[in-house]
């Protein structure tokens, strides 16, 4: 990981962007997406260590959320994305103090971070209606703060899951294809107590401890996702908080009778089990899509030409964008792919979750994954 060079994104113009109320079109929708808080300061003075950082982090979640007329009991996924990942305990000691009830799901991963002070950096999603907890009853209850899955109306949200026991939540070891397995087996335990199955699944999040079993995940994780409709999917190299994991997937689902597959013109289906993109009928949740380039910014900009002929496809466009992640390979070069979305995507638009992390290519520097709603 490249964690001795970032690129300075200071707190104060994250979190202005981050607390700033929306137009009232985004008001209106069911999920709130606050992205890249993070904690470095608080009254004139820098925080250092992870329990400040992720206690001042989960106030500013705090206070995006009340900016949209929200409270922490309204988040439904949250993901934490860790400098270090022994910092996994005491940053869970300070986060059950803020979410100690009906909890939403979580994913944590050990990532390279663009603010190079920031220890810890958090984004969630939050929900206006009413949220269902969901646990299955043939699956042992998590002995992390999170819960299994948390659906909002026909939307469930997964937390990421590693190869554990149902029975007991001790690690089932095992090589990629076997945790796979057990993953997605998990994962259909959650899915079957909400009344869905994996083809209900839109979007998923892999994260690989080892780019190089990419394909052994990939021939496992084709067993479970329906081969006419796999759900979009970004994957990336992660560290994992237990060393006993190979994988870690995140997903969510969404039960539609509108569910089909997006392809923008001249775009081709990957021969990974995923699609370009998955419509629900008002949403679209698209891939995390990468192109080549001599650099960066060129990739950035042939990634987005790309990710517009896909919403185009499901008569969007880049206005319709209420989530976007990007992954960078060497977060030195961020600066580089904000100029090039400061200058392609609308002003007033969702930030973006920011995290630096190896891709599943050895020449791809950037990968970018949206979600967009009508």
């Amino acid at each position: 990981m490249q964690r001795r060079h970032a690129v300075r994104w200071t707190t104060h113009a994250l979190l202005a962007l981050m607390v700033t109320a929306p137009p009232l079109r985004a008001q209106e929708r069911p999920f709130v997406y606050v992205s890249n808080l993070t904690g470095t300061t608080a009254g004139g003075r820098a925080l250092t260590t992870i329990g400040d950082q992720t206690a001042e982090a989960l106030d500013r979640l705090g206070a995006a959320l009340r900016q949209r007329g929200l409270e922490y009991r309204h988040v439904v996924t949250v993901n934490v994305f860790l400098k270090d990942a022994r910092h996994f305990p005491d940053m869970n000691t300070v986060y059950r103090r803020y979410f100690q009830t009906d909890l939403p799901t979580r994913a944590t991963a050990e990532v390279d971070l663009p603010d190079p002070d920031a220890l810890i950096q958090v984004s969630a999603v939050a929900a206006r209606g009413a949220k269902q907890v969901i646990t299955p009853p043939n699956l042992a209850a998590p002995a992390l703060p999170y819960s299994w899955g948390i659906k909002v109306g026909n939307t469930l949200f997964i937390s990421g899951a590693t190869s554990r026991s149902p029975d007991n939540y001790e690690p089932v070891l095992g090589d990629v294809p076997a945790q796979t397995r057990r993953v997605l087996g998990n994962v259909g335990l959650v899915l079957k107590a909400a009344g869905m199955d994996h083809k209900d699944l839109t979007s998923c999040h892999v994260y690989l401890d080892d780019p190089r079993r990419f394909a052994a995940m990939n021939q496992a994780y084709a067993e479970f996702v329906p081969a006419e409709d796999p759900p979009a999917r970004a994957t990336v190299r992660a560290g994992l908080m237990n060393a006993a994991f190979d994988v870690e997937i995140q997903c969510v689902a969404e039960a539609s009778p509108n569910r089909k597959v997006v392809i923008g013109e001249g775009q081709q289906r990957s021969r990974a089990p995923l699609s370009p993109a998955i419509s629900t009928g008002d949403r679209l949740y698209l891939s995390g899509m990468l192109s080549a380039g001599p650099d960066v910014a060129a990739q950035t900009k042939s990634t987005l030409d790309n990710l517009l002929g896909t919403l185009k496809a499901a008569s969007m466009d880049f206005t319709n964008v209420v989530d976007t992640w990007v992954y960078v390979t060497d977060i030195r070069q961020w600066e580089a792919i904000k100029k090039v979305l400061d200058e392609t995507l609308p002003a007033g638009r969702p930030e973006p979750t920011v995290i630096g992390t190896p891709l599943m290519g050895s020449n791809f520097l950037v990968e970018i994954q949206m979600v967009a709603e009508r």
